[in-house]
């Protein structure tokens, strides 16, 4: 892990917290905007099938553009702001969309399992899949994440650097006694 510059990378971070770990999801999920923004530019350059000179097919051409990002800018807003932070400490989901945001706050020592899927062709030939944290709370799915054998692994080192263990139950030692606190 590359040595970062201390202060805060983030709004929520708290000052003793150090960030080990961001990623964020594959680019597959802007999809269906790019899709979008392709139709938009054919829907602009068949102006000039009407008209065929180059102005037209120009003029066509800059206004698909034009609607192309107009279309496809909601769904860039919704991958380039959804983040996966790992801190010493906690981590943390933040997924932000124009009029949404969302954030999911786990204590690593919840965490029981880390695990990921890569499931079918598409995801085997672009490299993403689902990354799934267990927690006694819950599962937090995480899906169309970039490289997910990857993150994974690097999730569970940061866990056992810091004495993690995602077997071990909050309260015990690895060898399975319970932690007596002091009051």
């Amino acid at each position: 892990m590359s040595a970062k510059p201390k202060g805060k990378h983030f709004k929520e971070q708290f000052d003793e917290e150090e960030v080990l770990l961001v990623f964020r999801k594959h680019p597959i999920v802007m999809r269906r905007g790019l899709i979008y923004f392709s139709l938009a530019l054919l829907v602009g350059v068949s102006v000039a099938l009407f008209k065929p000179t180059y102005g037209y097919f120009f003029a066509g051409l800059a206004a698909g553009a034009l609607a192309g990002l107009i279309l496809i800018f909601p769904y860039w807003v919704r991958w380039y702001f959804s983040v996966y932070i790992m801190t010493n400490q906690r981590f943390i989901q933040q997924t932000r969309s124009i009029l949404q945001v969302n954030v999911v706050d786990i204590g690593l020592e919840q965490v029981q399992m880390i695990n990921y899927q890569i499931s079918g062709l598409e995801q085997t030939l672009l490299g993403f899949g689902t990354i799934v944290v267990q927690t006694y709370v819950g599962d937090l799915v995480i899906r169309d994440v970039a490289h997910p054998a990857k993150i994974q692994k690097k999730m569970v080192g940061i866990l056992r650097d810091l004495g993690i263990h995602p077997t071990q139950r909050p309260g015990t030692l690895p060898s399975g006694e319970q932690v007596e606190e002091e009051i």
